[in-house]
């Protein structure tokens, strides 16, 4: 079976009632035959359910829909996306660990890399995503245990070259981990450059409708098993209810990319026209300085356009107050569009001096275009840059 069949059929076991869609486990335990059966499935003599801790029927749908479609071996679900990022690097780093990252990262993994790992005594060192495999090859130290990066970045926009990392993380034999959120599995694939740990926030696009918040991480057998003991008995479980609403979703996430994307490169190229705008930022866009690594690694641009609008945070408060579809929200990968201004919503605890190097500025406009017509999301973008001058 191909993908999109896999990502609709794959589900739990049929009961004895026989019912279509597969059923939703709201259990927090499970019960034993006798104490035998217990002390095998403690002891990992037999596989079963045991606690929805550790394990649910509902959530193991999910990770395997998930597994399937980034070609892993094995995953865990998690309450948010954030607690998914901080799983890979809290089971496989230790005090004296190194880490080398892509400085293009979202907010709170900023904050987890500065604030966090550093108690712990994990070193950084951050490289510009366009580096040189040569500035890669550079940055590695004798201590350095990971290589970490998101591509496209949050908010940016920016690439990383995904199969130059997977060159040098196999030659260094580091951990290559791969925030794949915003292009999710249907656009590329990490996997297939070399990436054995991938991360997402369920929370976007594989639910596609703001409805629940998740995160998965996924990997090769020898690099989950750390993050599956980890999360076990930490507790970040996803519940079986999220876990089955984003499970449901993955049944048309195929067919909702395809809209996501081919409107968002409508509305690039829509917004690069307009009087006022400076810049516009979209992987599939001519103008990216990154075109030619997008159409290499990515099947389409994505759903995330960005913007630089001129006139200062005033103008962008006049523009936001003005536009009549897209939701004033920092989420994102919803069937409705949603537009933010990072440097004062999901990026406004990074450094100045980063956001500088980023480019992210005052009038930069972050928009995750939905499913609307196009046609409408472009009139409702003119009226409002045009009328916010």
């Amino acid at each position: 079976m191909k993908e999109t069949t896999k990502a609709i059929r794959i589900q739990t076991e049929r009961s004895q009632h026989k019912e279509h869609s597969t059923p939703l486990f709201l259990t927090s335990s499970f019960t034993f035959e006798d104490a035998g059966e217990g002390q095998a499935l403690f002891n990992n003599e037999i596989e079963g359910n045991i606690y929805s801790r550790y394990s649910n029927p509902s959530v193991q749908e999910f990770i395997d829909k998930v597994c399937m479609m980034e070609g892993m071996e094995a995953g865990f679900a998690t309450a948010s996306g954030m607690a998914a990022v901080f799983a890979g690097f809290a089971a496989h780093l230790k005090s004296g660990d190194h880490l080398v990252a892509s400085n293009a990262l979202f907010g709170s993994a900023h904050q987890i890399i500065t604030q966090i790992l550093t108690k712990w005594g994990i070193t950084y060192t951050y490289l510009d995503s366009s580096a040189s495999e040569e500035e890669w090859e550079a940055a590695i130290q004798e201590n350095t245990k990971m290589v970490y990066l998101e591509t496209p970045s949050n908010p940016g926009l920016a690439l990383v070259d995904l199969e130059m990392i997977g060159r040098v993380a196999k030659k260094h034999n580091l951990i290559y981990y791969v925030d794949n959120c915003f292009a999710t599995p249907i656009i590329q694939k990490p996997g297939e450059f070399g990436a054995n740990l991938i991360v997402h926030s369920a929370t976007k696009f594989m639910d596609g409708q703001g409805r629940v918040m998740g995160g998965i991480i996924c990997g090769t057998e020898e690099m989950m098993e750390p993050i599956v003991f980890f999360c076990r008995h930490t507790g970040p479980a996803m519940s079986p209810f999220n876990a089955w609403v984003l499970s449901k979703s993955l049944e048309t996430i195929y067919l909702r990319m395809e809209r996501h994307c081919s409107n968002a490169e409508k509305l690039a190229n829509a917004l690069q026209g307009l009087k006022g705008v400076k810049t516009v930022n979209y992987p599939f866009l001519d103008s990216h300085p990154q075109v030619e690594l997008a159409k290499k690694q990515m099947k389409s641009g994505g759903a995330l356009v960005t913007f630089d609008l001129e006139g200062g945070f005033e103008r962008i408060i006049r523009f936001t107050k003005l536009l009549k579809i897209p939701s004033k929200t920092s989420n994102l990968g919803d069937s409705r569009t949603t537009i933010t201004n990072p440097n004062t919503t999901t990026h406004s605890k990074v450094a100045q001096d980063l956001k500088d190097v980023l480019g992210i500025t005052q009038g930069l406009m972050r928009v995750s275009v939905g499913l609307e017509d196009i046609d409408d999301l472009i009139e409702d973008f003119t009226q409002a840059i045009e009328g916010s001058v």
